[in-house]
């Protein structure tokens, strides 16, 4: 069995500032996700990094998660037990990898972003576009045609030097490498 590799372009600036200007709460996303579309399910749902209920308790996600700050076998302890896991990270001395399954029929329009060298932001299509008028889905009702989660970085992350990688067209990957500084600590050690 042959894996094929694509690298994504990690954008360091973002050129659209406030582009998620709708935040989504939790009573409107519940009434979303009680619709019977089977895509919702699987993008949104248990087991997606997308989804706002990943951990058990609502996270908007437009907002900035510190994901990194959790122990990872803790965090996703429940998932791992029902093999839903879709999401899994790790720390080594050298960085951060992330590894979740890109949701949606958009896999070639996935987007990673680092704003303002703090967060690192996946977003993406979950459907494809019928309106050509509908081109800026991130503003109004985002949710209903893509996805997004943002991810506080540590404050070791050489964010300059951030890689992302497609596999098999289901998984992506992405290293945050540490900078020098956070190599020379010791893992799970902050930065003052």
């Amino acid at each position: 069995m042959t894996s094929s590799n694509k690298r994504v372009e990690v954008q360091t600036e973002d050129q659209t500032p406030h582009k998620w200007c709708v935040s989504l709460g939790e009573e409107p996303f519940k009434r979303f996700f009680s619709q019977t579309n089977p895509t919702v399910h699987k993008v949104f749902g248990d087991g997606s990094l997308f989804s706002p209920l990943l951990f058990g308790k609502f996270f908007d996600p437009s907002d900035a998660f510190p994901l990194w700050e959790f122990e990872s076998d803790v965090l996703l302890s429940h998932l791992r037990s029902s093999s839903q896991s879709t999401v899994d990270w790790c720390q080594t001395a050298e960085g951060y990898i992330l590894k979740a399954e890109i949701p949606g029929t958009g896999k070639n329009n996935i987007q990673v972003v680092v704003d303002k060298g703090k967060v690192v932001e996946i977003s993406g299509p979950w459907k494809q576009q019928r309106d050509s008028k509908a081109h800026d889905w991130r503003c109004g009702h985002w949710w209903e045609h893509g996805y997004v989660r943002r991810l506080e970085m540590p404050e070791d992350a050489d964010w300059k030097n951030i890689e992302a990688y497609i596999h098999n067209d289901i998984y992506l990957e992405i290293r945050i490498p540490k900078s020098k500084q956070g190599r020379d600590l010791p893992l799970g050690k902050d930065v003052a």
